[in-house]
């Protein structure tokens, strides 16, 4: 229970608790003098705390990872794999660049899954900023490493977006005349990947991975106190839901 309750308590010192802590001082100080100022204070801190917890965290994007489970019987002729992010220029085995954590798992996945079904590998993800690695590159070198011919990878190292995933994809897929695509990205994500794809007339069969939360959610102390874990994944959540927005509302070409 000390220990609990340690953490917790530390936690308050570190951001994002400390911005919360300060926005409530802040509140109290202005709370007779400048009374909206206060308020507006006050719930800015709510917000903040509040978004910054596991509990609220994870019930986010427990409402993306639980839209889809991986099949028990894969039913395809292709595995499409979206990317999660690399760096350029850091050193790696067999040469520089990494994939980050969500792109390596993805990877990782696609090659279990081609070792279970002898499927070829479509890998869809280029460079997005100027520091990223071209994500596409490095990870068809990593799956080679662990085994995959590098006859069996279709490389798609352009797409940046989850839209241009989908769009580069299908021109790769009708090249191959692949029709039956099994879709592997991280679980948070697999619902904005999928309408990308139905929106351009690919049916994919999803098989999520990287997933960031358990599925149980036991009541604890830690989990009511604001982390940076808590806030970037409350922002992960938020951002899946905006581009499923947007993507019925802005403009989209096949």
């Amino acid at each position: 229970m000390f220990l609990d309750l340690l953490k917790s308590a530390y936690n308050f010192l570190l951001p994002p608790g400390i911005f919360v802590v300060v926005l409530l001082l802040l509140a109290w100080w202005l709370r007779r003098r400048e009374h909206g100022v206060a308020v507006i204070l006050l719930v800015t801190a709510f917000i903040l705390y509040a978004f910054s917890t596991d509990v609220v965290s994870s019930l986010l994007l427990r409402s993306l990872e639980g839209q889809y489970s991986p099949p028990s019987v894969l039913k395809g002729d292709v595995i499409v794999v979206l990317g999660g992010g690399a760096t350029s220029d850091t050193p790696d085995v067999g040469g520089v660049g990494n994939l980050g954590g969500s792109s390596m798992n993805r990877v990782v996945t696609a090659v279990r899954l081609y070792k279970e079904t002898g499927l070829p590998i479509l890998m869809s993800s280029g460079r997005v900023f100027a520091n990223d690695g071209n994500e596409g590159r490095i990870a068809e070198r990593v799956m080679v490493s662990l085994g995959v011919p590098r006859s069996k990878i279709s490389l798609d190292d352009r797409s940046r977006t989850t839209t241009e995933n989908a769009l580069d994809s299908k021109k790769i897929l009708r090249e191959n005349h692949f029709t039956h695509p099994i879709l592997v990205t991280s679980a948070f994500h697999m619902p904005r990947a999928v309408d990308n794809f139905a929106k351009i007339g690919i049916s994919v069969q999803p098989y999520p991975c990287d997933y960031k939360v358990s599925v149980a959610q036991p009541v604890y102390l830690f989990r009511f106190v604001p982390t940076a874990a808590g806030l970037s994944h409350t922002a992960m959540a938020l951002k899946e839901y905006l581009g499923i927005v947007a993507l019925y509302l802005l403009p989209f070409r096949s």
